[in-house]
C-alpha cells in the first residue's frame, strides 16, 4: 500500500474521531510566550491525539493595505510564498507536505494574512522548517510568478462566466467602492496587467514580519520542545529595522439611499441578487442577538428568506443572510437566484420580509428555536486543534478576551424576542443599501424598474 496515501487516511480518520470527541462549549486559555524577534506565540497543550495545528495571523499583510490599482496583490504574494525558496521548489515543498501527511497554506484576507499547518507530532519539526523556509527565504522565480499571474487571469474570464461567482466580485466594488475592503482578491483585469513581480516583492518585505505576527499551536507537543522547535525555525525570522507599517483601516462606507447596479449578462439563464447593509464590528454588544435574529430571518435552512422562497414558492434552491464583522465595521447581506422572469417577484418577497421582521419581530417559540439551533451548532466550532487555534488568533486579534465564547453563549441564553425586534429594525435595511443583480438584461430589467433606477453594467466590460 502507498504509504503516504496511509499517511493522509490516518490523518483523516485521526481528525474526524477527534471532533467526536473533544469537548469544546469553552475555549482553555492558552500559555503564551514571545520569541526573540517578537514573534508572539499562544500554546495550548492538547494530548488527547498526535496531532499539532497551529495558525500564524499576520496583521497588514491582507486585501486592505494593496496599493491603490493593484487588487490581486496581496493574494499573489501569499501564492508564491508557497511556489519555492531559496532551498526548496514549489514541486518539492509539495513533495515533502505529501510525504508527511501535511496539510500546509498561507491565504490573504481583508485585514491580515494567514498561515495554516497541520500534521503529526512526530513531523511538526519538518513542517516548521517548511513553514519557516516559505516566509522567511522565498524565491520568487519568475516562472512561478508568471504562472500564478497566468493563473488568475483565466480565473477572472471563469467569474464572468459564472452569474453567481460575478455578483460577489460586483457587490464587493459596488459595496465597497474606492475603500479599502473594495480590493478584490481575485484582482482586475487591469490590475492584473499593472502587476509585477517587484510589487510582490516590496509588498512581502514591508508586511511579512515577525514582530506584527501572532501563531497559536494547538495539540499533542510539550512546551519546552516546541519552544526549541520554533527558536531554530521561526524564531530566525529577522525582525526588520523600521517600524511596522500601519494597519490602520478607514470606516467602513455606510449606504445613504439605494445604490442599485444590474450586471447585464445576455446568456443567463438566472438572476442572482446580493443586497447589502451596514453591519456590525467584531465583539459589538449586539453581536448574539444579531445572530440569533439572522438565524430566524436568513441563516438557516428553515429561515423566513428561505421557506418563503425556495419551500414554499420554489423559486430558488437556496437564498440565505450573513453578517460578516471586521475591527471597525460590518455588513449584512442577503442573496439568492432564480429565473431572470421572477427575479421581481423574489425582490419582492425578500423586501416584504425585511419589513415584516422589521415591524412585527419574531415570537418566543422562533426566538427559543433560534437560541437552541445555534447552541446546537456552535460545540463544533471549537472542537478541532485547528478550530482552538484560530479561536485564539480571532479573540486576541480582536481583544476579545479568551472568555468570550462563555460569554456569547451566555448572551444567546438569555435573548427575549423584543431585543430581536430592536435589533431587526437598527440592521435590516429598508432604505440605504446596496442592491447588486446579474442577468439577463432583456428579461430581467423591466421587472426591476419598481425599485429605482439601476446603473446598468455589461459583464463583458473590463473590470467589475
Amino acid at each position: 500500500m502507498n504509504i503516504k496515501k496511509t499517511i493522509l487516511s490516518l490523518l483523516f480518520i485521526i481528525i474526524f474521531t477527534s471532533g467526536m470527541t473533544m469537548s469544546a462549549e469553552r475555549l482553555p486559555k492558552p500559555e503564551k510566550f514571545v520569541l526573540d524577534n517578537g514573534l508572539t506565540v499562544y500554546f495550548y497543550r492538547n494530548p488527547e491525539l498526535p496531532l499539532v495545528s497551529f495558525r500564524m495571523l499576520i496583521p497588514g499583510a491582507g486585501t486592505a493595505f494593496e496599493p491603490e490599482g493593484y487588487d490581486g496583490l496581496a493574494s499573489l504574494t501569499a501564492e508564491l510564498l508557497q511556489k519555492g525558496t531559496k532551498t526548496m521548489s514549489a514541486e518539492e515543498i509539495a513533495e515533502a507536505l505529501d510525504f508527511l501527511g501535511a496539510r500546509f497554506t498561507i491565504s490573504d484576507a481583508e485585514e491580515y494574512a494567514t498561515v495554516y499547518g497541520e500534521c503529526l507530532s512526530e513531523h511538526l519539526p519538518r513542517l516548521l522548517q517548511i513553514t519557516s523556509d516559505c516566509l522567511m527565504a522565498p524565491a520568487f522565480k519568475a516562472e512561478e510568478y508568471q504562472k500564478e499571474l497566468a493563473r488568475k487571469k483565466d480565473s477572472l474570464k471563469a467569474i464572468k462566466d459564472n452569474p453567481g461567482s460575478a455578483l460577489r466580485q460586483y457587490f464587493r466594488k459596488a459595496y465597497f467602492g474606492q475603500h479599502p475592503f473594495g480590493h478584490l482578491s481575485t484582482g482586475t483585469d487591469s490590475s492584473l496587467e499593472r502587476m509585477s513581480l517587484e510589487e510582490i516583492k516590496k509588498f512581502y518585505a514591508a508586511r511579512y514580519r515577525p514582530d506584527v505576527a501572532i501563531l497559536a499551536v494547538v495539540g499533542e507537543v510539550e512546551k519546552s520542545k516546541l519552544h526549541e522547535m520554533l527558536k531554530t525555525t521561526l524564531g530566525k525570522w529577522p525582525k526588520p529595522g523600521s517600524p511596522a507599517p500601519t494597519t490602520t483601516i478607514p470606516a467602513l462606507p455606510t449606504p445613504r439611499g439605494k445604490k442599485l447596479v444590474f450586471v447585464d449578462k445576455p446568456d443567463a439563464t438566472q438572476c442572482y441578487f446580493a443586497l447589502g447593509a451596514p453591519g456590525y464590528p467584531v465583539g459589538d454588544k449586539i453581536s448574539a442577538p444579531a445572530s440569533v435574529m439572522n438565524t430566524l430571518w436568513g441563516g438557516r435552512f428553515t429561515s423566513w428568506l428561505n421557506t418563503e422562497l425556495r419551500i414554499k414558492r420554489g423559486l430558488t434552491y437556496g437564498a440565505s443572510s450573513t453578517f460578516q464583522s471586521w475591527k471597525n465595521g460590518g455588513l449584512f447581506m442577503a442573496s439568492s437566484y432564480t429565473k431572470n422572469d421572477k427575479i421581481g417577484e423574489m425582490l419582492d418577497i425578500t423586501f416584504d420580509l425585511l419589513k415584516k421582521a422589521r415591524e412585527q419581530g419574531f415570537s418566543a417559540e422562533e426566538a427559543e428555536s433560534a437560541r437552541n439551533y445555534i447552541l446546537g451548532q456552535f460545540p463544533q466550532r471549537l472542537e478541532t486543534n485547528g478550530a482552538k487555534a484560530n479561536a485564539y488568533l480571532q479573540v486576541i486579534y480582536y481583544g476579545l478576551g479568551f472568555d468570550y465564547f462563555d460569554r456569547y453563549l451566555n448572551e444567546i441564553k438569555a435573548i427575549k424576542p423584543e431585543s430581536l425586534k430592536d435589533v431587526a429594525q437598527r440592521l435590516l435595511p429598508e432604505k440605504d443599501f446596496v442592491l447588486v443583480v446579474v442577468g439577463k438584461g432583456s428579461e430581467a430589467l423591466k421587472l426591476l424598474e419598481k425599485y429605482g433606477q439601476f446603473e446598468v453594467k455589461k459583464i463583458t466590460d473590463p473590470g467589475f
